[in-house]
Protein backbone atom coordinates (compact mmCIF):
# COMPACT_ATOMS: atom_id res chain seq x y z
CA UNK A 1 0.00 0.00 0.00
CA UNK A 2 1.24 3.31 -1.35
CA UNK A 3 0.80 6.41 0.74
CA UNK A 4 -0.11 9.75 -0.46
CA UNK A 5 2.82 11.70 0.80
CA UNK A 6 4.86 9.33 -1.48
CA UNK A 7 6.52 12.42 -3.53
CA UNK A 8 9.68 10.73 -4.66
CA UNK A 9 7.00 8.97 -7.56
CA UNK A 10 5.24 12.88 -7.76
CA UNK A 11 8.14 14.80 -8.49
CA UNK A 12 9.69 14.93 -11.93
CA UNK A 13 12.94 16.12 -12.73
CA UNK A 14 14.24 19.04 -14.24
CA UNK A 15 15.11 19.08 -17.90
CA UNK A 16 18.69 20.79 -18.03
CA UNK A 17 18.94 22.04 -21.63
CA UNK A 18 22.19 23.11 -23.70
CA UNK A 19 24.24 20.37 -21.60
CA UNK A 20 25.59 18.39 -24.37
CA UNK A 21 24.23 16.32 -27.23
CA UNK A 22 23.23 13.17 -25.33
CA UNK A 23 21.20 14.64 -23.23
CA UNK A 24 18.65 15.09 -26.42
CA UNK A 25 18.29 19.16 -25.19
CA UNK A 26 21.88 19.81 -26.65
CA UNK A 27 22.95 22.36 -29.13
CA UNK A 28 19.95 24.73 -29.80
CA UNK A 29 18.31 23.72 -26.83
CA UNK A 30 14.94 22.49 -28.18
CA UNK A 31 14.41 26.02 -30.33
CA UNK A 32 15.38 24.97 -33.89
CA UNK A 33 17.38 26.68 -35.89
CA UNK A 34 18.16 30.52 -36.55
CA UNK A 35 14.94 32.94 -36.63
CA UNK A 36 13.61 35.53 -34.05
CA UNK A 37 12.51 32.62 -31.71
CA UNK A 38 15.33 31.51 -31.41
CA UNK A 39 17.18 33.88 -29.53
CA UNK A 40 16.75 35.25 -26.58
CA UNK A 41 14.35 37.98 -24.47
CA UNK A 42 11.92 38.30 -27.13
CA UNK A 43 8.46 38.22 -27.16
CA UNK A 44 6.23 38.31 -30.17
CA UNK A 45 2.76 38.14 -28.58
CA UNK A 46 0.52 39.13 -31.28
CA UNK A 47 2.65 40.40 -34.07
CA UNK A 48 1.26 38.93 -37.45
CA UNK A 49 4.46 38.94 -39.54
CA UNK A 50 4.04 43.08 -40.17
CA UNK A 51 0.16 42.46 -41.20
CA UNK A 52 -2.06 45.13 -39.23
CA UNK A 53 -2.77 42.64 -36.10
CA UNK A 54 -6.26 41.71 -35.33
CA UNK A 55 -6.76 43.90 -32.33
CA UNK A 56 -5.76 46.84 -34.40
CA UNK A 57 -7.99 45.64 -37.11
CA UNK A 58 -11.34 45.37 -34.97
CA UNK A 59 -13.04 48.64 -33.97
CA UNK A 60 -12.95 49.93 -30.26
CA UNK A 61 -15.39 49.22 -28.06
CA UNK A 62 -14.57 49.41 -24.38
CA UNK A 63 -17.06 51.18 -22.32
CA UNK A 64 -19.42 52.27 -24.86
CA UNK A 65 -22.22 50.02 -24.89
CA UNK A 66 -23.63 50.44 -28.24
CA UNK A 67 -27.40 50.94 -27.39
CA UNK A 68 -26.59 54.13 -24.97
CA UNK A 69 -29.43 55.96 -24.77
CA UNK A 70 -28.86 59.42 -26.07
CA UNK A 71 -30.59 62.19 -24.13
CA UNK A 72 -30.55 65.42 -25.01
CA UNK A 73 -30.48 68.16 -22.58
CA UNK A 74 -32.94 71.33 -22.15
CA UNK A 75 -32.87 74.19 -19.37
CA UNK A 76 -35.60 76.42 -18.48
CA UNK A 77 -34.04 79.31 -19.76
CA UNK A 78 -33.66 77.67 -23.27
CA UNK A 79 -37.28 76.57 -23.54
CA UNK A 80 -38.36 80.54 -22.34
CA UNK A 81 -36.28 81.57 -25.04
CA UNK A 82 -37.94 79.52 -27.50
CA UNK A 83 -41.29 80.55 -26.37
CA UNK A 84 -40.30 84.19 -27.03
CA UNK A 85 -38.91 83.25 -30.45
CA UNK A 86 -42.05 81.92 -31.11
CA UNK A 87 -40.11 78.35 -32.18
CA UNK A 88 -42.19 76.27 -29.37
CA UNK A 89 -46.26 76.66 -29.73
CA UNK A 90 -47.87 76.31 -25.97
CA UNK A 91 -51.41 75.43 -27.29
CA UNK A 92 -50.22 71.63 -28.59
CA UNK A 93 -48.11 69.34 -26.32
CA UNK A 94 -44.20 69.27 -26.09
CA UNK A 95 -42.47 65.89 -26.47
CA UNK A 96 -39.64 64.89 -28.26
CA UNK A 97 -40.39 64.65 -31.80
CA UNK A 98 -42.19 68.06 -32.09
CA UNK A 99 -38.33 69.44 -30.38
CA UNK A 100 -37.01 67.18 -33.03
CA UNK A 101 -39.17 68.56 -36.00
CA UNK A 102 -38.57 72.05 -35.42
CA UNK A 103 -35.11 70.93 -34.89
CA UNK A 104 -34.15 72.28 -31.16
CA UNK A 105 -32.26 69.44 -29.93
CA UNK A 106 -30.46 66.73 -32.21
CA UNK A 107 -32.21 64.05 -34.16
CA UNK A 108 -30.36 61.36 -33.15
CA UNK A 109 -31.23 62.06 -29.05
CA UNK A 110 -33.96 58.94 -28.59
CA UNK A 111 -34.84 60.66 -25.09
CA UNK A 112 -34.80 63.89 -23.21
CA UNK A 113 -34.35 65.26 -19.97
CA UNK A 114 -35.18 69.32 -18.64
CA UNK A 115 -33.07 70.61 -16.03
CA UNK A 116 -34.15 73.74 -14.15
CA UNK A 117 -31.63 76.11 -14.97
CA UNK A 118 -32.72 79.62 -15.10
CA UNK A 119 -36.64 80.64 -14.63
CA UNK A 120 -39.67 80.11 -16.76
CA UNK A 121 -42.94 81.73 -16.82
CA UNK A 122 -45.69 80.65 -19.67
CA UNK A 123 -48.21 77.65 -18.75
CA UNK A 124 -46.29 74.70 -20.90
CA UNK A 125 -47.73 70.93 -21.38
CA UNK A 126 -44.64 68.52 -21.69
CA UNK A 127 -44.50 65.24 -22.28
CA UNK A 128 -40.66 64.03 -21.29
CA UNK A 129 -38.63 61.32 -20.42
CA UNK A 130 -36.62 62.95 -17.20
CA UNK A 131 -36.91 65.50 -15.05
CA UNK A 132 -35.00 67.21 -12.14
CA UNK A 133 -36.72 68.25 -9.24
CA UNK A 134 -35.81 71.86 -9.35
CA UNK A 135 -37.15 72.30 -13.00
CA UNK A 136 -40.42 70.25 -12.19
CA UNK A 137 -41.10 72.82 -9.08
CA UNK A 138 -40.46 75.94 -11.63
CA UNK A 139 -43.02 74.13 -14.14
CA UNK A 140 -45.22 73.76 -11.62
CA UNK A 141 -45.14 76.96 -10.27
CA UNK A 142 -45.93 78.80 -13.92
CA UNK A 143 -48.63 76.49 -13.88
CA UNK A 144 -47.51 73.89 -16.41
CA UNK A 145 -48.21 70.32 -16.85
CA UNK A 146 -45.13 67.53 -16.79
CA UNK A 147 -46.10 64.05 -18.15
CA UNK A 148 -43.13 61.81 -17.78
CA UNK A 149 -43.07 58.78 -19.91
CA UNK A 150 -43.28 55.25 -18.32
CA UNK A 151 -39.63 53.18 -18.92
CA UNK A 152 -40.03 50.25 -21.00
Amino acid sequence: MTSLNNTSKVKNKKIRVGRGIGSGKGKTSGRGVKGQKSRSGVAIKSFEGGQMPLYRRLPKRGFNPIKKAKIAILNLDKIQKLVDSKKIDLNSQINIETLKKSKIINSTSNKIKILGSGDINVKINLNIDFISKSAKEKLEKAGGVVTLKKEN
